[in-house]
This record gives C-alpha cells, sequence and structure tokens, in this order.
C-alpha cells in the first residue's frame, strides 16, 4: 500500500507538536532541583491539572488507535475494551487513590513498606514495576510504527524499525530534561488536543449520517467485507469456541482490576498536595475518560462504514491503521496530519510517563532504599534515574521492534494483566489486611509476575496463532513453524490473579510477623486521614 496524504505535510505537523512540547519541557525543568520535582513534579499540580493528566496518562496508542480499530473490525467485541478500561477507573478510585496519596510519598513500594519489611519488599515492588512498564512501552511502540509507515508509507520493517527508534530517543529526550513535571504538562497538552481531536472527528462522522446513530450501525453492517449483523451483538472476536468465551473472561477480569496496579497511574496521586485533590484528579480523569471512550465507539464504527475492514486490514499498521485512514476519508491530508500528530503525540506523552515511572522505582526503590540503604544522597538518586531512563529506552526500542504489527489495545491488556497480577494484591492486602506479611507480599508478587509471564511466553501471543484464511502468524514471532504455545489463554489474567490472591494470603497465614498489627493500624490511620502525609513543596 502507498502512502496516503502528503507525507511532508503529516512530519511538519507532528515536528510542531514536538517543538512545541520541548519548549514547554524546558521551562518546566527549571524548577526541577530535588528529587520531590524529578519524581512528584513538586506536588504542584491541582486536582484538575493532574486529573487532565492522568487522562493523558492513560488515553494511550490503545485507546486511540488499538480500540478505534478493534471496534470497526470486530464492532461489540471491539467496545467491550472501551468499557473494561473505564470500568475499571471506579476500582482505582473507590479503593486505592486517596489511601495511596496519603500513605506513600513517590512509588507504589513506600506504601508497601510502610509495614512490611522494607528491602525485600522493595526490590520485588520495582521488579513488578518495571515489568508492567516494559509491556505497556512495547504496546506504545508497535502503535508508533504501525502509524509511521501509514503516514510515510514506509512498507520496509528497516523503515518501521528506524521510526521506533526515534520515538524512543525522542522519549528520553523529554524525561531527561523535564522530570515529572514537564511530562505532566506534555501529558495536559496532549489530552487537550486528543479529546478535541477525537470530539471533531466524531462530529464529523456523525453529521455524515445525519445525528442518527442507527443509520451509522447500519452503514457499518453493510460495508463491504464487514462481519455483518455480527458487529452488533457479541461474539465476532470472543464467542466462536468455549476458549474464546473464556479469553473474553480473562481479558474483561484483567482490564477492571488492572488499573489500580498500573504504577504509572498510581504515581500520578503523588503530584498533588492534598488526598482531597488525588480525589478531585481521579473524578476529572473518569469524566474526560468517559467521553473518549464513547467517542471511540462512532470512530470505531465510522471507520467500519467508510474506510471498510479490507482496507483497514491491508494498511501497513492492520487494526492499528483505522484511525488515521477515517480521518484521510473525512478531512483529507490536513485532518490525517493533525490526527496523526495528536496519534503521535499521545505515544509519545504516555511513553514519557512509563519511562518516568520506571525510573523512579529503580532509583528510589532499588537503588536508594536497597542499594543505599536509604542514605542516598538526592542529588546522585536522580542521576541515576536519568541514567536508567536511557537505559529503558533502548530497552523499549529493541521490545517494540518485536512488537509492531500487534494491536496495541490487547498489548495494553498484557500490561494490565501483570499489573492486576503482581500489584493489586498486594496493594490492597497492604491497606485493608492487618494480618499480612512480607512473606506474603512476595510470594503474591513474584508468584503472580512469573506466572503471568511464562503464561503469556506459552501462549499462542508469542507463537503458534496462525490466520486461517491467510496462513500468515499472528504472534511475536512470525515465523509459522515455531510453535511452543501451551497455554490456550491469550490473556493469562483469569488463572494469575485469583493465584496471587492466594499466594498472599497462603504467605501471610503460614508466616507472622511480630509487631505487624500494630504498624497495620497506624497504616490505617494515615491511610485514611493523611497525618504525617507527604506535603506539596514550596518554591
Amino acid at each position: 500500500m502507498t502512502d496516503i496524504g502528503e507525507p511532508l505535510v503529516n512530519i511538519a505537523i507532528f515536528a510542531v507538536f514536538v517543538a512545541v512540547t520541548l519548549a514547554v519541557v524546558l521551562r518546566a525543568s527549571r524548577n526541577n532541583r530535588t528529587a520531590a520535582d524529578f519524581y512528584a513534579g513538586g506536588r504542584s499540580f491541582t486536582g484538575p491539572q493532574n486529573g487532565v493528566a492522568i487522562a493523558g496518562d492513560y488515553l494511550s496508542a490503545a485507546s486511540f488507535l488499538g480500540i478505534a480499530g478493534a471496534i470497526a473490525v470486530y464492532g461489540y467485541d471491539g467496545f467491550l475494551y472501551s468499557i473494561g478500561f473505564l470500568v475499571a477507573w471506579l476500582v482505582a478510585l473507590l479503593l486505592v487513590a486517596e489511601l495511596l496519596r496519603n500513605t506513600g510519598r513517590f512509588t507504589m513500594a513506600d506504601v508497601l513498606s510502610f509495614r512490611l519489611k522494607e528491602r525485600p519488599v522493595r526490590l520485588a515492588a520495582a521488579v513488578s514495576t518495571l515489568a508492567v512498564s516494559f509491556f505497556y512501552l512495547l504496546a506504545q511502540m508497535a502503535g508508533a510504527g504501525g502509524l509511521v509507515a501509514l503516514l510515510l508509507g514506509i512498507d520496509s520493517s528497516a523503515g518501521q524499525n528506524v521510526v521506533i527508534a526515534v520515538v524512543g530517543a525522542l522519549m528520553i529526550v523529554y524525561v531527561l530534561i523535564g522530570g515529572m513535571k514537564g511530562t505532566t504538562w506534555v501529558q495536559i497538552i496532549k489530552a487537550c488536543l486528543l479529546v478535541a481531536g477525537a470530539g471533531a472527528m466524531t462530529v464529523w462522522v456523525l453529521a455524515r449520517y445525519g445525528f442518527n446513530l442507527s443509520d451509522l450501525l447500519g452503514a457499518a453492517v453493510a460495508a463491504p467485507g464487514s462481519a455483518g449483523e455480527a458487529l452488533l451483538g457479541p461474539g465476532a472476536q470472543y464467542g466462536a469456541t468455549e476458549v474464546s468465551k473464556l479469553n473474553f473472561l480473562s481479558l474483561s477480569l484483567a482490564l477492571v482490576l488492572g488499573t489500580a496496579g498500573l504504577p504509572h497511574v498510581l504515581m500520578r496521586f503523588y503530584t498533588v498536595p492534598t488526598s482531597k485533590e488525588a480525589r478531585r484528579s481521579v473524578v476529572w480523569a473518569i469524566w474526560i475518560i468517559g467521553f473518549f471512550y464513547l467517542f471511540t465507539l462512532v470512530l470505531g464504527y465510522g471507520a467500519g462504514a467508510l474506510v471498510g475492514k479490507e482496507a483497514i486490514l491491508a494498511a501497513p499498521g492492520k487494526v492499528n491503521s483505522a484511525a488515521p485512514l477515517l480521518a484521510y476519508e473525512l478531512g483529507g491530508t490536513i485532518l490525517l496530519g493533525v490526527i496523526a500528530a495528536v496519534a503521535f503525540a499521545t505515544i509519545l506523552a504516555v511513553v514519557a510517563g512509563l519511562a518516568i515511572t520506571a525510573s523512579a522505582s529503580f532509583a528510589h526503590d532499588v537503588y536508594a532504599s536497597v542499594i543505599k540503604r536509604g542514605k542516598a544522597d538526592p542529588a546522585a538518586e536522580v542521576r541515576v534515574a536519568r541514567i536508567t531512563v536511557v537505559v529503558i529506552g533502548a530497552v523499549a526500542i529493541v521490545g517494540g521492534i518485536f512488537a509492531n504489527g500487534q494491536n496495541v489495545a490487547f498489548l495494553v491488556a498484557l500490561a494490565f494483566a501483570v499489573a492486576a497480577s503482581a500489584n493489586l494484591p498486594t496493594i490492597l492486602y497492604s491497606l485493608f489486611w492487618p494480618r499480612f506479611t512480607t512473606r506474603g507480599a512476595l510470594w503474591s508478587m513474584y508468584g503472580g509476575l512469573l506466572s503471568c509471564l511464562v503464561l503469556i511466553v506459552s501462549s499462542p501471543v508469542v507463537s503458534g496463532k496462525v490466520d486461517p484464511v491467510t496462513g500468515a502468524s499472528l504472534s511475536m514471532i512470525r515465523d509459522t513453524s515455531v510453535d511452543f504455545s501451551w497455554f490456550p489463554l491469550e490473556n493469562p489474567g483469569l488463572v494469575t490473579i485469583p493465584l496471587a490472591f492466594f499466594l498472599g494470603w497462603l504467605g501471610s497465614v503460614t508466616g507472622r510477623e511480630r509487631g505487624n498489627e500494630r504498624r497495620a493500624a497506624e497504616m490505617e490511620v494515615r491511610s485514611l486521614t493523611g497525618a504525617g502525609a507527604e506535603k506539596a513543596v514550596d518554591h
């Protein structure tokens, strides 16, 4: 397939965005003097500002490219991603947002180590944080490769690999210069652009059908090559077999429980000065994210009706190309350039947020607390965080090259499964169960993480999944002769999440700790009242 639109226009619009956001990052970085500045933006953001930034963090390439494409191709089953991602916020709001803000300082490990043995718990939390960040980064990098392949007409895998490397390099620059403060402002700008762009396209699509949703759905059903009436009910993607039904159940569990365990989302609660602002952050985020996911319904069916399933799957980015192709169909070269720049900005901003979370976890939890036993110089800690960003960027580039071509919404669902398995049980047990012990935390985190990784590697996601029509590989390993998959489900959450909860319980009841319930009582008071919580830093 040749390129659509004008590659020079696409590059120019994107270059303008990069220039503006880099200027914002440079301006924000002037106040980066302490570890609190680098990790938490000096706790200087209001609830609404942080809510918009959380929405920016959360509305990733998966939300914009992956979900719109999934709805265009699979209809109702694709929209289940939107529902799962949105409902997940209720778990985050009701169970963890305010309590985490009151108990921690910079990272999830601060909360877990409050009442447990510090060094082993911090190390385990850092390992799980890096694992979740890696899977999430894979999704963003895959989205970047497919998007730019479409916009610039780069059909060769070598060219797409260069694009992924450029995205990784830009991400490193954003974080090294701006820290959390710069990254947050980039998220705010990107969230506004993304919601405005998606909203404008939604109105445009509806206008084509006289603002009648029924007519739009009918056009999508009648489009050549579509799944027909199956688009309007469950089963086009999940439902043909018992395994696919279990796949859907596993995916739903991972999506709904994963958000409350995502380290880069949890870290955002520390950028506000009070627990009240943390609650306001989540309420703002839910409204913005909710409207956006309603837009994806119209964009997905609109792409199915106006572009067509066959054209979407024939594009270099396959399912991820639906939204840009729809933009080109609606507004030609200029709208395509704008939407492409917004999608690219989405990828850049999210990978920057992930990188700063992973680097903060390594520098604060591993270097400062485990290696230096809490006696690290703050300047040295920030320096280690910056070095870690560069390493993470390199790893993300290599992983993104392997993941290029996969549906980014699905890759993000794997990150949610890891977060829900390795992080969420330990967080909930720490906050709500007085008898929870260090052994329970370690068994839960390592058990959930290892079981998740083993089952993902052993699943059709990595090897053995073949398109029944074309015979092409749909797995990360493109060689169809390589098949070492034995676990039938594509998302392991159905097995690994209950297993992690069970291991946390088993580890705790088989080994009690002295003074544990007293520390649990202290943590309960602090989590509910905020007494002794980290305050805002004045400059």
